[in-house]
C-alpha cells in the first residue's frame, strides 16, 4: 500500500497472518537496491510466529533515487507511514516494534518514543562511518534506552560501522547486543541473525 508523507508517497508491504498478535515494522538501509536478505528472513520467521510484519520503502526509493534523504526527512516520512499502518480499518495490532537495518535502524531509534513503540530492533546499527569512530551516533542509539523502551542490536562481528564490542560500550547492558557472523551486510547465511532477532522479539509477547 502507498501512504502519503510530507516528502511524497512511501510504500508498506504488509505480511499479516491470521490472528496476528503483534506488529513489527522494518525500514531499509541507505542503498537503493532491493530488500536485504536478513530483513526478508526475519520477516518470514516472525510471520510464521504469528506477527504482522510491514516492510517500509521510504519515498526516496519510490522516486528512484540512489542516495538516501537526510535523517530529518527520513523521520518525517517514517512517522506517518507507521501511524497509518496502526490506525483505521485493518490497523495492525499492538504491541508495536519498530526496527530496520543500518539507516533504517537509526530512524527507528530516533522515532520510537514518538510512535509509542514497545521495543526497537536494530540490525547492523551504523555506530560511526567506517574508519571514523570519533563521529559517533551513540546519541541516536540511546534514545530508546533513555525513554525506557527495550532495545536489541544484532551486529556483525566484522562490521566496519562499529563492532559488537563498540556498540556495547554505549549501552547499559551487554546483553542488549547479539554478535553474529559477517560484516555490515552480515553475509549469505542469516540464520544467526534470525535467531537473535526472533529471540528478542518473542520475549516481548
Amino acid at each position: 500500500m502507498e501512504i502519503a508523507t510530507p516528502h511524497g508517497p512511501g510504500r508498506a508491504t504488509v505480511y499479516r497472518p491470521r490472528g496476528a498478535h503483534a506488529t513489527l515494522v522494518l525500514g531499509h538501509g541507505a542503498g537503493g537496491q532491493g530488500w536485504a536478505g536478513d530483513l526478508v528472513a526475519v520477516t518470514e520467521a516472525m510471520t510464521r510466529a504469528g506477527w504482522a510484519v510491514a516492510l517500509v520503502d521510504q519515498p526516496w526509493r519510490l522516486k528512484g533515487l540512489k542516495v538516501a534523504s537526510r535523517p530529518p526527512t527520513l523521520d518525517e516520512a517514517w512517522i506517518p507511514i507507521v501511524r497509518r499502518l496502526r490506525t483505521g480499518r485493518g490497523g495492525l495490532p499492538g504491541p508495536l516494534v519498530v526496527g530496520g537495518r543500518s539507516a533504517g535502524a537509526r530512524v527507528a531509534c530516533r522515532t520510537a518514543d514518538e510512535l509509542a513503540a514497545a521495543a526497537v530492533l536494530c540490525l547492523a546499527f551504523p555506530l560511526h562511518p567506517p574508519g571514523r569512530p570519533a563521529v559517533s551516533r551513540a546519541d541516536e542509539l540511546l534514545r530508546p534506552v533513555e525513554a525506557r523502551i527495550p532495545l536489541h542490536v544484532v551486529q556483525g562481528e566484522r562490521d566496519p560501522f562499529g563492532s559488537p564490542a563498540q556498540v556495547r560500550e554505549h549501552l547499559p547492558n551487554p546483553a542488549m547486543v547479539s554478535a553474529v557472523q559477517g560484516a555490515h551486510s552480515f553475509g549469505p547465511g542469516p540464520l544467526d541473525v534470525v535467531r537473535a532477532a526472533s529471540s528478542f522479539l518473542l520475549s516481548l509477547t
